[in-house]
């Protein structure tokens, strides 16, 4: 009788006194497994991406000669054919974004039109995957191949009376690496901008049909806004991937045009003048900002954009 008395009295009293130890092992627990999955990421990232970088940022202030702390490497790499190598680099960057951005664009909305589930749209979607991961020497060779000045294609072209090599028209020029970055690019932008697109919600064009909208003004004032930072950060991923390019312009060109990451690759050939060895690293550093920069507004415009279509 007392001690119904005195439980009824005190209900917070802990019968179970290994109650707190048993929560406190699963808390520990779900944090183990928690960062489980972020520190093997964390430390590959580290050593992949981190490290690097630091060894890239460290050398580009650093004498080659006596490792004493020097701007002249900066100085260098920001001056003459250097200079030109990155005009050149973001100027080819900003074509191979905005050409293929608006063909990708269309070719997404094209097939984010067709039947769920028909055979065109896999189809579509499944090549898109493969071509915009085919680059390098392969793709190299493949242009050569076909649009050389002895290509399948430019015999073809010959036979029909088309001489394409008639003008200023030359496969191992910038205009040829553009053409090649676009086999790859149009597929990358198909990939990245088709759940943007997934995104917009019929009941919002059912919502503006409904009061007496048409498609232009759909898109004028609710499709488009909406899709306005997916695609601009989607063009901005193009640019990264274009920017950072390499093996497709080296194997087309052979190092003759003057792109920043083809000087970057000749430094790590040896092919440097004595005493500039560091100056490859401070190329490489203005590489890094300058994606560093494209990263971070490509992060902002997509969280805009993740806002709308969540």
């Amino acid at each position: 009788m007392a001690d119904n008395i005195v439980t009824a009295a005190a209900p917070g009293i802990r019968k179970d006194p290994g109650a707190r130890p048993s929560s406190l092992g699963r808390s520990v627990v779900g944090t183990a497994r928690r960062l489980g999955g972020v520190v093997p990421f964390s430390v590959y990232v580290l050593l992949g991406l981190g490290l690097p970088t630091a060894a890239v940022a460290v050398g580009a202030f650093q004498d080659s000669v006596n490792g004493s702390f020097t701007f002249s490497n900066i100085n260098i790499a920001s001056h003459g054919i250097y200079l030109t190598g990155f005009r050149t680099s973001i100027e080819l960057s900003v074509i191979a974004a905005l050409i293929p951005g608006v063909a990708g664009l269309l070719i997404a909305y094209a097939i984010f039109t067709a039947q769920h589930g028909s055979v065109l749209r896999r189809v579509a979607i499944t090549a898109s995957g493969v071509f915009a991961n085919f680059g390098g020497v392969p793709l190299a060779f493949l242009f050569i191949a076909s649009l050389g000045p002895t290509g399948i294609v430019t015999a073809w072209l010959n036979d029909l009376g088309i001489n394409i090599y008639a003008g200023n028209f030359s496969l191992f020029s910038l205009t040829g690496v553009l053409l090649a970055y676009m086999y790859f690019q149009i597929p990358l932008m198909i990939l990245v901008i088709l759940p943007a697109l997934e995104g917009l919600r019929p009941a919002w064009r059912e919502a503006a049909h409904n009061l007496g909208a048409h498609n232009w003004q759909y898109w004028r004032y609710v499709g488009g806004p909406v899709l306005a930072p997916s695609f601009l950060g989607c063009v901005l991923l193009l640019f990264g991937s274009s920017f950072s390019a390499y093996a497709t312009a080296e194997a087309m060109t052979a190092g003759a045009l003057p792109l920043t990451s083809i000087q970057i690759g000749s430094f790590l050939n040896g092919n440097v003048i004595a005493g500039q060895q560091n100056v490859g690293k401070a190329l490489g550093l203005g590489m890094v900002l300058i994606i560093a920069v494209v990263m971070i507004i490509y992060t902002l415009l997509q969280r805009r954009a993740a806002r709308w279509l969540r």
